[in-house]
This record gives C-alpha cells, sequence and structure tokens, in this order.
C-alpha cells in the first residue's frame, strides 16, 4: 500500500492511543466509551506504524510531503 500519512500525521495519532490507553488503565473511562476509544485507539496505532490510513484511500487525501 502507498503510505499516505505524515509525520506528524502519524506522531498525533499515536500520542491520542497512548491517552486513551493511560486514562482506561487509570480508572477515568470504561464500559461502552472505553471499548470505542479502545478499538478507536488500536486502529490509530496500527495505521500510525504502517503509514497507511484506508479511510484517507478513500476520499483522496494525503498529508505526506510532495517531494
Amino acid at each position: 500500500m502507498k503510505k499516505n500519512m505524515g509525520t506528524l500525521d502519524r506522531i498525533l495519532r499515536f500520542l491520542v492511543a497512548a491517552v486513551v490507553a493511560v486514562l482506561y488503565f487509570t480508572g477515568h473511562i470504561s464500559g461502552t466509551l472505553a471499548i470505542v476509544l479502545g478499538v478507536l485507539a488500536v486502529i490509530f496505532l496500527l495505521t500510525s506504524f504502517v503509514g497507511t490510513c484506508p479511510l484517507y484511500s478513500l476520499v483522496g487525501l494525503s498529508t505526506c510531503k510532495r517531494t
């Protein structure tokens, strides 16, 4: 797959996933909210490591720098 996420986008996604993990493990979020945010955090984490966002591909968006 072609990468369509820039460095800042990948860092922000990783940070959001980390914040959700901290909130969950400290008990600040629980129940349905924790499940929804947990799934979103896992998706953010995976896409930040891969560098490709399938949703970006669908809408033709890219945050990579043009060379």
